[in-house]
């Protein structure tokens, strides 16, 4: 069945209720675990009333929530009703889980969780670029406004102005919106494009730094988490899903969010930095993720929801 991520047609959503219950019907699964709000919500409504154990993990909490109005009031009344038979909420941020808390959603049955992990041995260190041509920066992310690619363009076209040597990467699907706009600044050699990157350790072999500018309400960011366990440092916006994984000055910078001005003083601080201090800052976050991120933590909470699967 076709899921719509924005779709608000009552039919529409109506039918995916129908089909979740007709798959729960011919899987018949001992326990359910969603992803996403749509699956998060209608898939809890259906495994209350089948009585099959859901774990729900909550990814972000999307542009609805986060901009407030009569939706986000619809969506709280929403969780409310949908988390009453619960068995888990994963979360993957402290704010999010203070909206559940502060909205008395599931509060006893929340537990926070380092976003999807990382795979320690799959994004393992990756030997820095000698950076003797060039320096390097990559976007990796889906390429829409709320991800901070307006503040990467315009660093960009800033930026190799005063710096020849430095090159810009955009990786990711394009929505349509931009699809000029980048051909228009691959030509003039702002920036190269690769379109959609399947494995980014390709792409990160030859990158200095990973810049994720997003201003996107995200659980966890992978292309933080993936990019700092190949020992690359990161430059990311002070925002939940992000500052989680950056020790300001340490492994990266921050940056103030939709503040281009702020992202170009920061690649230029970057570019400051000698040769071994930019090696010192990837070593800091791979260190970090080992600590904190490693998804062996994640599997364990999964494995200790399997174990404890309740009988509604």
């Amino acid at each position: 069945m076709d899921l719509a991520r924005h779709g608000l047609n009552p039919f529409h959503e109506l039918s995916l209720i129908f089909y979740y219950k007709k798959l729960l019907k011919e899987v018949q699964p001992d326990i359910v675990f969603s992803f996403t709000i749509k699956p998060n919500l209608y898939g809890s409504l259906v495994c209350g009333m089948m009585k099959v154990p859901l774990v729900a993990n909550i990814t972000g909490l999307g542009t609805a929530i986060e901009n407030g109005g009569f939706l986000k009031k619809i969506l709280t009344l929403f969780y409310k009703i949908a988390f009453l038979k619960v068995q888990r909420v994963f979360v993957q941020n402290e704010e999010n889980k203070k909206f559940f808390v502060d909205n008395n959603i599931a509060v006893n049955k929340l537990k926070l969780i380092p976003g999807s992990g990382v795979n320690l041995n799959r994004f393992s260190p990756l030997e820095y670029p000698n950076e003797e041509k060039s320096i390097e920066f990559a976007f990796i992310s889906r390429i829409m406004k709320e991800k901070g690619i307006e503040q990467y363009l315009e660093t960009a076209k800033v930026i190799k102005e005063k710096y020849p040597n430095t090159l810009f990467h955009v990786c990711g699907f394009c929505e349509a919106e931009y699809e000029g706009r980048l051909k228009e600044y691959d030509n003039l050699g702002i920036v190269k494009y690769h379109g959609m990157v399947r494995d980014i350790k390709t792409i990160l072999k030859d990158i200095s730094c990973v810049v994720h500018p997003t201003y996107y309400p995200e659980g966890l960011s992978n292309v933080l988490l993936e990019s700092a366990a190949c020992a690359r440092p990161i430059i990311t916006t002070n925002r939940s899903g992000c500052r989680e994984v950056i020790d300001d000055g340490i492994n990266g910078f921050i940056v103030n969010q939709k503040d281009a001005k702020d992202l170009i003083e920061k690649i230029v601080k970057f570019l400051s930095l000698t040769h071994s201090q930019r090696i010192q800052m990837g070593l800091a976050g791979r260190k970090k993720v080992e600590t904190t991120f490693d998804r062996q933590i994640v599997v364990e909470a999964y494995i200790e929801e399997l174990k404890n699967r309740i009988e509604l």
